[in-house]
Order: C-alpha cells, then structure tokens, then sequence
C-alpha cells in the first residue's frame, strides 16, 4: 500500500533543481544540434545567434530536427529580423528633421521591407505535393534584392552615411546575410524533401542546382525557338496576347478623348483593384495617345492586363530622374509589383534625358508578367527589372549605360536592344544584372534577339558578385568592343560572376578578342545553353505544364 505525502520544501526544491537540469540538458542538445546544422550555411555565427534567440525554437524542442524544421527555423529567424528593421524604418520615418531626399529614400525601404516579410513567409510555407523550390528560391531572392534597393535610395543621394545612422549596420548586414543562409538551407531542404518522397513533383527534378547554370537544372532539353509564349502562360491569356479582338473585350477603356471609361492610367488601375473578380483577369485598354503620368501597379493588384494600339501610338512618359531628386527605384514611369502583370502593345518611356543619369521608364518586380510587342525607351536605367520572373517577347528596348539591370530572372526572346549613343566619358552597357549570392535563382537571358550598336558596346558589366547573363543565338552589332563584357572596378566579381556566349552571329560576335575572366563562358554545346531556356531558366517548376505547346528539341 502505497502513501501520497506532501512533499517537504528540501524535496520540491530538489525535484525542480531535477527539471530544469533536464530542460537546459535538453536545450544544450538542440543547441548544439542547430550550431552544427548552422555550420552548412554561408554565415555560420548569423545563423546560430539568430536561430538560438527564435521564438520557434521552443516549439520545436521535441521535434526531430530535420532538414525541413531547421529550414523553418532559419527563415522564421529571418523573418523575425526582417519584421526588427521595419519597425525601425516606420520610427525613422515620422521624424520631422529628415531631409527631403533621406525621407525619399525611408519610403522605398518601407515598401521594400513589407515586401521582404511577404517573401519570406511565402517561403516558409509548409512543403506539400505542390511546394515549388524555384518558388521559394524566387522569393528570396527577391528578398536580397530588396536591401540592395533600400540601401541604393542613400546611395543615389550620396547619403551613405545617413543610411548608416539610421540603419545599425550590424542589423542590415546580419538580415542579408540571414537571407543569403535561408536560401541554402531552402536548398538543402528540398534536397531532403526529394529524398524521402522522390515521386513528389517539384523537388527531384530541380534540387540540384549550381552558382553558374540554370534554374532548372535536371529538366530534359527543352529549346523554344518558333514559340512565342511559355507554357505557363494560360490558353486564356495567349489568346489575349495575340488576339486582334481583345480591345473589344477589355474590362475598363483609356482615352485621352474621353471617350473611355477613364482619361488616366492610373484612375483605371485604381478602379481595377475595387472590381470584385476572383482572381479573374483585368484587362485595361489603352487607346492611342500620350499619357504623361507616372503609373504605379502595387503588389496587392493581381492579374492585370494592359493593352495599347502599338508601340509608339500608345505612349506611357515621365521624366523623373536621379539628379532631380528622386530615387532610382521610384524613377519609374510605370512601375507593376502586382504578380502575373501582361502588357502588350506600349511605349513606355523616360524623357529625362542622359544628362539626368538614371532615369527609369519601366519597374518590374512582377512575378510571371509578360510583356509582348513593348517598347521602352530611356537612356541611363531604362529597364528595371528588378526581381521575381520576367518574359519579354518581341520589345524594343533602348539605352545607353546599365539599361536593362536588376535582380530578376528575365529571359528576353526576339527583341530589339538598341544601344544609343552616351554622354561624352560614359560606356554603354546594356546590361547590369544583380545577383549577389550563388544560390539565387536570377539572371538575364538574351535570346534570338538583334543588338544595334550607335556607338561603341559592352554587353554588360556585374553590379554585384554573382552576376549572371547569357546571350545566345543573337546578331550583335558592329560596334561591340571586342572584348565583349566591361568590369565594374578592378577585380570585381570576374571569378565569380557567369556570363555566356551562345551561337551569337553578326559583326560583333567573333569571341577570340573576348575577356579572359574565370567567370565568362563559351558556350560550345546545347546541352550547356539549354540550361538557359524559357523552360529550364525561366519556368523550371511545378506549375508548367507542357499540353499543347509545340516544342523544338534543336537550337
């Protein structure tokens, strides 16, 4: 017969002393556990102090730590960093000292932070059937090129050190560096995913990718040649595109005239955003005229459409520019963060001049948006595709220096790239692509495309260290520089930067005077551009499907 007594004081005290000798045991041991596991990322000590501080670390004491739990960890970690420096931004911000230009470039770092908490909880979303690595990799990457961008608001404004003072700089690098650590775990995850379930689509075929190749790294050879849209662009949506009677069917009408439903862009995007349409598709039609405005498309207005009369009887114009006070990221004429934006048949244009230096007629950060038969026009920055996955299709694009840059992973299919000629002491570049950690999923890809030269040209130049642009099958004009690619200081980036060379014909393809660095290639097999492709490059996930799309197995 057993007695249940009341524990004296000495026996309580030592049964707690018990306890909390188990849980520091037990916490020692998941500590240890997530140091060694934080031993395979980039930045190893970001990602132990940060993970052993998370809130999420508790609940997940007594669960097996696998690669996925320790992959929620990092990125819940990060995004708690994340949430840290915007509160920050939204303290700075009210105070009324500020300069006009500081306070210019706080607002892009709002914007910019509330979409990087967006992109991060996107990417921690459980992994199911349907997870997408790409999709995951998309939105961190979009997440690194949004620090770049905030700190490149000081930048412009050579207030570097203001940016320093209000931003701890131990704080910013600490989230980029977080940022850098969940993509390789993103990455190792998937790995992990495609061996315990290996049927489960969108792990096995894409897990395994380099720093220098392509997106979609285990996909067959798929090379698009005569087709004209990727299969993941709907039925629906292609007939839009191509369509001579999808003016008629637009949804809302623009007309200078009047004779629409709006005399302003930005009226008929605003009153797109309050139709209530279920994920339907709006399209917005745009009659022929000048519409001197600058239009914004916010990331919360999905799936819309804007149709023009074609390039240059369409015109979309501003002139804001860097030099008169305004950012490069808010320099935009017409700037689309919404996802699965499609435009066709519109100028847009910056009129700011060369002098005014980076001046930007079109921003997009758009994931899955098309545009088809566009024209823009600038000089310095005129395309700014800043992050997420971008398809271009039959555009003119002119410039002179970086004027198609960012961090997107953009393929550009039968264009025209038009190099102007600069200012006296400049160097056209047409391309600044900015990828700045070797497991982002961006890159500029130039297809079947023609390069018109005014002036001497260099195909680009790496604005940050992981770089990445090809140009294959393309006729390059006769006044690019032999040597083909330009450093951006000295060293740089030239060992760990990629670009390629592809099947290029025209005066200015010879590649026996091109540079020399470790990161540039000649392509010299199928095998090796098909790594570049709409459907490898561009689309390698779960949501493509191939029914119905006449695909060329040839370059």
């Amino acid at each position: 017969m057993s007695h249940n007594l009341p524990l004296t004081p000495l026996k309580c005290l030592y049964t707690n002393y018990i306890i909390a000798i188990i849980y520091f045991v037990s916490i020692s041991h998941h500590n240890a556990h997530y140091i060694t596991s934080c031993k395979q990322t980039p930045y190893p000590s970001v990602c132990a102090h940060h993970v052993s501080n998370s809130p999420l670390k508790v609940k997940t004491l007594d669960d097996q730590t696998d690669g996925i739990t320790f992959h929620n960890l990092v990125v819940s970690s990060t995004m708690d960093q994340a949430v840290q420096l915007h509160r920050l931004v939204s303290t700075v911000k009210r105070r009324r000292s500020l300069h006009k230009h500081a306070m210019s470039a706080l607002l892009d770092c709002l914007e910019l932070y509330e979409d990087t908490i967006d992109q991060l909880n996107h990417s921690r979303r459980s992994y199911g059937q349907y997870s997408s690595v790409h999709d995951r990799q998309t939105s961190l990457s979009a997440a690194i090129a949004n620090q770049d961008t905030c700190k490149n608001g000081f930048k412009d404004f050579n207030l570097t050190s203001t940016y320093s003072k209000y931003f701890p700089i131990h704080i910013h690098r600490n989230l980029t560096k977080s940022i850098s650590n969940s993509l390789a775990v993103t990455k190792a995850a998937a790995e992990t995913v495609a061996e315990k379930y290996p049927a489960t689509t969108g792990f096995n075929k894409f897990s395994k990718q380099t720093s220098s190749g392509g997106g979609g790294g285990g996909r067959r050879l798929l090379i698009f040649s005569d087709v004209k849209f990727p299969s993941w662009i709907p039925l629906s949506d292609r007939k839009l595109l191509e369509g001579s009677e999808t003016t008629t069917k637009a949804d809302l009408v623009v007309a200078k005239d009047g004779s629409g439903h709006y005399t302003s862009i930005q009226q008929a995007v605003n009153a797109a955003a309050k139709l209530p349409r279920r994920n339907k598709r709006v399209v917005i039609y745009i009659k022929a005229g000048t519409y001197r405005e600058n239009v914004v498309i916010k990331k919360s207005i999905k799936n819309v459409m804007v149709i023009g009369d074609g390039i240059d009887s369409t015109v979309v114009t501003g002139n804001r520019n860097v030099k008169d006070g305004t950012t490069t990221f808010r320099s935009a004429t017409f700037a689309v963060s919404g996802t699965g934006f499609i435009a066709r048949g519109i100028t847009f244009e910056n009129t700011a001049g060369p002098e005014k230096h980076q001046a930007v007629a079109l921003r997009s950060g758009s994931d899955f948006s098309v545009f088809y038969n566009c024209a823009f026009k600038g000089y310095q920055d005129t395309l700014y595709l800043h992050s997420r996955r971008q398809f271009l299709r039959n555009c003119n694009i002119h410039g002179t220096v970086d004027f198609i840059f960012g961090d997107a992973a953009a393929v550009l299919q039968n264009c025209n790239i038009y190099a102007l000629k600069p200012m006296s002491g400049q160097k056209n570049t047409i391309t600044a692509q900015s990828r700045k950690d070797p497991n982002e999923n961006t890159g500029f890809v130039v297809q079947s495309s023609t390069v018109a030269t005014a002036s001497e040209t260099y195909l680009g130049r790496p604005w940050r260290s992981y770089s990445r642009t090809v140009f294959m099958k393309c006729n390059l004009g006769t006044l690019l520089n032999p040597a083909g690619w330009l450093p951006w200081s000295g060293e740089f980036a030239l060992s760990t930067l990629y670009y390629g060379e592809y099947g290029n014909t025209g005066a200015g393809a010879s590649v026996s005077g091109r540079v020399k660095w470790p990161g540039y290639h000649v392509l010299k097999t199928a095998t090796e551009a098909g790594k570049f492709t709409v459907e490898n490059f561009l689309d390698g996930n779960y949501w493509i499907t191939a029914a119905g799309v006449p695909v060329n197995d040839g370059l």
